[in-house]
């Protein structure tokens, strides 16, 4: 189907990877990260006195099962003006992902049991590698930083996760797993680097939850 090319002002390839932050924020994890592989469809509406909306149909592949995808359809809403409020982002997958019930249940038993809880950094290295045994810990900054970005999006930003600069598991006395990370997001507009502080917290079965981020310090 033919893209409908829209008047305005905001690149559809925004909303779009906006979309996909949020859909990888909701449905993502250890195990599983969704990533844009077409864009299939856009159309745009300005919405009178409440913002510029877009209706995107997109394919999203699975990066650890590039044979896995879905078809999700958005709608990416940007508030007119009022730059404290994120963006309204909805949408629907069809199609179905893999189970990850297992990989989950292994990286968090591994997690648990570390006698010292786990501190990495630089994320992937300065060749661009992620040691197997981070991996899990790479896809859960990426999965989380889909809410920094959202909070944090504006008709004029695309955000997208560079590296991981430090990450360090917290012991916590509930079942959930905790991870302090310092990540640097990549501003595609203007291209600055900025380091942002997350805490995520995950658990198997639930969604990634990120409980405070904020722009580090001196940036």
């Amino acid at each position: 189907r033919a893209m409908e090319l829209t008047p305005g002002r905001v690149p559809v390839s925004r909303a779009a990877a906006l979309a996909e932050g949020v859909v990888r924020l909701r449905r993502g994890g250890p195990a599983r990260a969704l990533r844009l592989r077409e864009l299939r469809g856009a159309r745009a509406e300005d919405i009178k006195d409440v913002g510029y909306k877009f209706y995107l149909e997109l394919e999203l592949e699975d990066v650890l099962d590039k044979d896995c995808a879905v078809q999700c359809s958005a709608e990416v809403l940007y508030h007119l003006g009022n730059k404290n409020s994120a963006p309204d982002v909805q949408f629907t997958l069809e199609g179905e992902l893999k189970s990850t019930e297992e990989a989950d249940h292994v990286f968090y038993t591994r997690m648990r049991s570390l006698e010292k809880e786990l501190v990495a950094e630089n994320i992937p290295d300065s060749h661009g590698h992620v040691p197997p045994e981070l991996q899990p810990l790479h896809l859960l900054a990426w999965v989380a930083s889909g809410h920094v970005i959202w909070q944090n999006s504006t008709e004029n930003t695309q955000l997208y996760l560079a590296q991981i600069q430090h990450v360090k598991q917290v012991k916590r006395s509930d079942e959930d797993l905790q991870f302090d990370y310092v990540v640097l997001l990549h501003e595609m507009v203007s291209q600055e680097i900025t380091p942002w502080e997350m805490t995520v917290l995950w658990h198997p079965g639930d969604s990634v939850r990120v409980t405070r981020h904020r722009r580090q310090h001196g940036h």
